[in-house]
């Protein structure tokens, strides 16, 4: 078998199980494709969450393109423990994590220029029983603070019961309506003393999602009826501000890594060691400082939706700073909303489809809702701190106009209504009306869609059934002289007398209707169209192909006859 019969099969195939659709289905499909889409969008908004990683996605592409981002607060100052501060520091401290007396002298050093808060990314959680003397040194040095903030590590819940730590122990934490008094929690408390008799302790753990990417930053945690409060949070209750009222929030993200401002842990070390004094000695006054390490060695790098390594002590600057001015993002969850909306994506599409309003308009109409769903989308992050996140609804859209436009696609011809399927779908005589009228092309550039538009138009038109088909002259031998022409048929049982007169009716209010038409259409509709009306004789059934073309004969002879005479 060569390769062209087997494409000529294939396209046949496809024909026929096209006409097969048709034949069961027809304009109905599109109902039947929306009513499907209905269950799965009530079923996602409730129980399956199909959509979440689309949202996700989208999301994460908004922030990483968006045009107007925040800037990040000046305020904020990263004592970042690099990679050239652990080897400026190793040739006097050794490897890390130094001694504590380093911290002890850092902050004794550091609150001589009275910083706003000295927050530490870094979990004291063991003792250095190397470095006793060091350790009281560093208790010593954060006793004589108020501003010194230290992170807590939740652990994995499934521990809980081998803890013997209740919330209610935990400086900062407090109750929730129907708080349990005995349960315990898993969790890393600092080792200093002076941290926890500060009570200056909130959790300082990342939960990414389940694409392990950090998006959202908790503002406390709900364990067993007790609220665990984050190191932010914390942060926001010492220093005045209104932590956000939400259990978590979306991160408003100032830029890619390393946007806040960043200082060297040893060159501010050695320069406070230093007689000679390099910087300037109010460098941090009033500042938010917080210490941590972008060191790829420490291990603290996370991915988010700006980079796949973005160092864990931004993110915490990040969350510091949404809760400092209030502007980490919201998003509503409105479940019933969004479902509503997609429903009315969904079926307002399968209406046009079933109903037929035309190609170009449907395309447009989609495309543009799409336009204006992503537009609100997009607008919301870069406007508000408010996202609405409108993925899901443009998702289920774009996936019913997908199958519809296949569908329709694919049984276009089976589902046009032409004047030889019509005639051929009736047996016996049949008494065939032809209406041509044709276009003017000396004054008027006619392209094919707007011959389509001008057929659905008179196709509207009127009441007896009837087949509205556009001549482009793309035909080859009698076809060619009806170059844009439109051909409209009606057919009727002859003898059929109220079939007649409903098909002179319909004719009559095609051609009042025709000049508001063309003037919609072209661009000089005067005298734009000529027309003629002729009848006759043809069979119906497999005979009905023949009798057409037998009838387009005549009407063009006849024409011509009678534009002959008027001529002279």
């Amino acid at each position: 078998m060569t390769w062209k019969l087997l494409i000529s099969r294939l396209f046949k195939a496809r024909t026929r199980f096209a006409e097969r659709l048709a034949q069961w289905w027809k304009y109905s499909f599109y109902l039947y494709l929306a009513g499907l889409f209905t269950v799965f969008a009530v079923l996602d908004a409730t129980v399956l969450h199909a959509t979440s990683e689309m949202r996700q996605a989208a999301f994460d592409t908004m922030v990483r393109y968006r045009l107007i981002v925040p800037k990040p607060d000046p305020d904020i100052v990263i004592v970042d423990i690099n990679e050239a501060s652990l080897a400026a520091m190793a040739k006097d401290y050794g490897r890390w994590p130094w001694p504590r007396q380093v911290m002890g002298e850092f902050v004794e050093q550091v609150e001589k220029q009275q910083p706003k808060a000295v927050v530490f990314d870094i979990l004291f959680s063991d003792a250095d029983v190397y470095n006793p003397d060091s350790d009281a040194y560093f208790n010593e040095a954060i006793a004589a603070t108020n501003n010194t903030f230290f992170p807590m590590l939740r652990l994995d819940p499934s521990s809980d019961s081998l803890s013997q730590v209740k919330p209610a122990m935990i400086p900062g934490v407090t109750p929730l309506p129907g708080a349990q008094p005995d349960a315990t929690v898993a969790v890393v408390l600092p080792h200093f003393q002076a941290a926890l008799d500060g009570g200056r302790l909130g959790l300082h753990n990342i939960y990414p999602d389940a694409d392990n990417v950090a998006r959202e930053y908790m503002v406390y945690r709900d364990d067993y009826g007790w609220k665990l409060p984050s190191l932010p949070a914390r942060i926001a209750q010492e220093l005045g501000w209104d932590a956000p009222p939400a259990q978590e929030v979306l991160l408003n993200w100032r830029g890619k890594p390393f946007t806040y401002r960043y200082v060297s842990f040893s060159d501010v070390y050695a320069d406070m060691s230093s007689k000679e004094k390099k910087r300037p000695q109010d460098e941090f006054k009033n500042k938010i400082i917080i210490i941590g390490s972008t060191a790829p060695s420490l291990f603290d790098i996370k991915a988010t939706p700006l980079d796949k390594m973005h160092p864990g002590v931004e993110i915490l600057a990040t969350a510091i700073d949404n809760f400092k001015h209030g502007d980490a993002l919201r998003y509503p969850e409105a479940r019933f909303p969004y479902l509503l909306l997609t429903l009315t994506i969904v079926w307002l599409t399968a209406w046009s489809f079933y109903r037929d309003t035309g190609r170009d308009k449907i395309d447009r109409a989609f495309g543009l809702s799409q336009f204006v769903l992503v537009g609100i989308s997009y607008a919301s992050i870069n406007l508000t701190t408010t996202y609405i996140n409108l993925t899901g609804p443009v998702t289920v859209g774009v996936a019913f106009f997908t199958l519809a436009r296949l569908y329709a696609t694919t049984t276009r011809r089976a589902l046009e209504r032409s004047m030889v399927r019509t005639a051929a779908a009736r047996s016996g005589e049949l008494q065939a009306t032809l209406l041509l009228i044709r276009l003017d092309t000396e004054h008027n550039v006619i392209r094919p869609v707007v011959l389509t538009r001008i057929c659905q138009a008179l196709l509207k038109t009127g009441q007896a059934g009837k087949s509205v088909e556009a001549l482009i002259g793309e035909q080859k031998g009698l076809w060619n002289l009806f170059e844009n022409t439109l051909a409209i048929s009606w057919v009727a049982n002859s003898g059929d007398n109220e079939a007649q007169a409903a098909i002179r009716r319909d004719i009559d209010a095609l051609l009042a209707a025709l000049p508001t038409v063309l003037r919609r259409h072209l661009a000089q509709p005067e005298n734009a169209a000529s027309h003629f009306v002729y009848h006759g004789q043809i069979a119906g059934g497999d005979a009905a192909r023949a009798g057409w073309r037998m009838m387009f004969a005549g009407a063009l002879l006849e024409w011509d006859r009678q534009e002959k005479k008027s001529d002279r």
